[in-house]
């Protein structure tokens, strides 16, 4: 089955850091842009960060700027979002996306995975 799975969510108290993980099944992430999304109870699903197929080009939302990297190693087929500095605001449902440019190979959405920042 072609999916993108992510992991590494949990509760975390704030000031803490997080790792989350997308990893990619039955397909190679090579030359998919991935992007992370995330959604918190009662709001909008909203972009948090994206990263080139080559890795070459990041972009990051306002509000994770300077407290949030991604990052993605080809060879192992997963892409990460390195979070620290956590806040309460940060809590919400973490969703991978990937789309491969200039095809018509579909998109896919994993099915998410939790961050709870809370003391």
């Amino acid at each position: 089955q072609l999916q993108l799975v992510e992991s590494g969510g949990g509760l975390v108290q704030p000031g803490g850091s997080l790792r989350l993980s997308c990893a990619a099944s039955g397909f190679t992430l090579d030359y998919y842009a991935i992007a992370w999304f995330r959604q918190a109870p009662g709001k909008e699903r909203e972009g948090v960060s994206c990263i080139s197929s080559s890795g070459e080009y990041t972009n990051y939302a306002d509000s994770v700027k300077g407290r949030f990297t991604i990052s993605r190693d080809n060879a192992k087929n997963t892409v990460y979002l390195q979070m620290k500095s956590l806040i309460p605001d940060d809590t919400a449902v973490y969703y991978c996306f990937g789309r491969k440019l200039n095809s018509a190979t579909p998109d896919y959405w994993g099915q998410g995975t939790q961050v709870t920042v809370s003391s």
